[in-house]
C-alpha cells in the first residue's frame, strides 16, 4: 500500500463520478490508492465504481460505503478508511470534480514539504454544458467572495486560532493523516447542516500554523449549484447557509 490515498465521497453520482475517476488515472503520479465513498446513493454508483475497478485493474480503486448521508460523514469515512489500510498522506476531491494530471504530484510535494494542510485553486468545469460568460467567472468570484468572508466572519476570529482563516473547498485539499487524526477529521454532518470543510479548518488552526494555499493543486468543479441557485442564493448558501434551498443535492 502507497502512503497517499484520495478520497472521493459520492452521492448519486452516476452520471459525473466516471469523468473524475478518468481524470484520477491521468495523473502524473499514479502512486496512490483512491477510495470512493458510496453514500448511500439510490442510483448505480457503487455497480459504476465496480466496472470501473474491474476495467482498470491498474488503477488501485477501492469502494467503501456510509450509510449515513452527508458530505461530512461520508469524507470522515473515506479518511479513516485510509488511514486504517496504512496511509500517512490524504487528499480529497469530490465525484463532481477534475483534478488537473499535477494534482497528486503537487498535494504529495505540498505536504512533504512542511504544509500539514493544504488548500488548492478550484475552477470551473467547462464540459458539463455550455459555460455562460458569467458562470465562468462567477465560481471563482464566489470563491473569492466566500473567502473573504470566512476572514471577517466572527465564528473564524478567536484567541485560539493560532493563524489566520484560510478558505479550503472540500474538494480540493490535502492534509496528513497525523494531523486528520490529530483535529478530529470531518464532522459527520449533512451539508445542509454544516460546512465540513469550515469546521476541519478550524479545527486545524486550533493546533498549527502549518497550512496554506497550493495553486498549482487545481481542481475543476462543478457550477451545477451556481446554476440551479443563482449567484445571490450561492452567496447566501455558502455564508452559513442563509439561502435554504427544497433541493439540496442539485443533479
Amino acid at each position: 500500500m502507497t502512503d497517499l490515498w484520495v478520497v472521493v465521497p459520492a452521492y448519486n453520482e452516476q452520471a459525473s463520478l466516471p469523468a473524475t475517476l478518468e481524470a484520477l488515472t491521468r495523473q502524473r503520479d499514479r502512486d496512490f490508492e483512491c477510495v470512493v465513498v458510496d453514500n448511500a446513493s439510490t442510483d448505480d454508483t457503487a455497480a459504476l465504481v465496480r466496472r470501473f475497478a474491474a476495467e482498470n485493474p491498474d488503477f488501485r480503486l477501492h469502494l467503501t460505503t456510509e450509510s449515513h448521508k452527508g458530505t461530512g460523514a461520508a469524507a470522515d469515512t473515506g479518511m479513516r478508511y485510509a488511514i486504517a489500510a496504512g496511509a500517512t498522506l490524504l487528499a480529497r476531491t469530490d465525484a463532481d470534480c477534475l483534478p488537473v494530471p499535477a494534482w497528486t504530484e503537487t498535494a504529495r510535494k505540498a505536504l512533504l514539504g512542511g504544509f500539514e494542510l493544504a488548500a488548492g485553486q478550484l475552477r470551473p468545469r467547462t464540459d458539463e454544458f455550455r459555460l455562460r460568460l458569467w458562470e465562468s467567472h462567477l465560481l471563482p468570484a464566489v470563491v473569492s467572495i466566500a473567502a473573504a468572508f470566512g476572514r471577517l466572519r466572527p465564528g473564524n476570529r478567536d484567541p485560539e486560532y493560532l493563524g489566520p482563516y484560510m478558505m479550503c473547498p472540500g474538494c480540493n485539499l490535502a492534509i496528513t493523516a497525523d494531523l486528520y487524526q490529530r483535529c478530529g477529521g470531518f464532522p459527520r454532518t449533512a451539508i445542509e447542516e454544516e460546512h465540513e470543510d469550515r469546521t476541519l479548518v478550524n479545527r486545524v488552526r486550533k493546533l498549527t500554523t502549518a497550512y496554506g494555499y497550493v495553486p498549482d493543486m487545481r481542481v475543476y468543479g462543478s457550477v451545477r449549484r451556481l446554476r440551479a441557485y443563482g449567484l445571490r442564493n450561492t452567496l447566501a448558501w455558502y455564508a452559513d447557509h442563509r439561502y435554504q434551498p427544497e433541493v439540496v443535492d442539485i443533479r
